[in-house]
């Protein structure tokens, strides 16, 4: 036996339990991962609240968590790449990495750098890949200029970093309290309120803005297009 958080109905956070459950076992193209670390998002939490029931309804008893790293236990018939012992960074589409165990397939994990602490690689899969496709989707270069609102949250802080290595120029908007965090991060930051679009130019070197990236919401999108006349293809979400 395990343990594992399960909910029998939707609600707060008062719903979960910490239960005994069978250990589970891989299937074909599967692996067992011991959990170290597990993250939450904030969409694993609407949906548990039952505000997403239309979109991603829940079978009870329902587990919790997508997000999570750990060491290989055991593996499922026909998995290659993958060694019993090797520490990995995953992703449940399950919804249920708050477990002292979880299976997932093979193709959905990544090795966990030995710099990356059990804390902070247990919550890196959605944000990272979120933040990744959202970078690629703008197709940044050498010498552009991309903002990018909320700039230092969970996906934005990995954004800022990845589209600095693309070679871009970040204008990372943020409150005061963040720029000593972007300007280590080779961003130039912008404080949200007033005439935000007018500073935003004025911080960009050549006056020109080339995508958007919008992590925060809240009216930024349609600054991207109404004000900064960016092309729809050049602001993501």
């Amino acid at each position: 036996m395990s343990k594992a958080v399960q909910f029998d109905s939707y609600g707060g956070i008062d719903v979960l339990e910490v239960r005994d459950v069978p250990r589970p076992v891989p299937g074909a193209g599967e692996v067992l991962v011991e959990v170290k670390a597990a993250g939450i998002n904030p969409s694993e939490a609407v949906i548990r609240s039952g505000a997403l029931h239309h979109m991603f309804p829940a079978t009870f008893p329902s587990g919790q968590g997508s997000d999570f790293a750990g060491i290989v236990a055991e593996l499922g018939p026909g998995v290659s790449g993958v060694a019993v012992g090797d520490e990995v960074i995953g992703f449940s589409m399950r919804r249920s990495s708050h477990a002292e165990y979880v299976t997932v397939p093979a193709n959905q994990l990544t090795p966990r750098p030995a710099k990356v602490p059990w804390e902070v690689a247990g919550s890196l899969f959605v944000a990272g890949v979120t933040a990744y496709a959202a970078v690629r989707a703008v197709q940044l270069v050498p010498g552009n200029t991309v903002v990018i609102a909320g700039a230092v949250g969970g996906v934005g802080s990995i954004a800022v970093q990845l589209a600095r290595r693309a070679g871009a120029t970040v204008l990372g908007i943020a409150g005061p309290s963040n720029d000593v965090w972007l300007t280590a991060h080779g961003a130039v930051a912008v404080n949200y309120g007033d005439d935000l679009p007018a500073r935003l130019r004025a911080a960009a070197k050549s006056g020109h803005i080339d995508a958007l990236l919008d992590f925060f919401g809240g009216g930024y999108v349609a600054m991207a297009i109404e004000d900064l006349r960016l092309p729809p293809e050049k602001v993501d979400t």
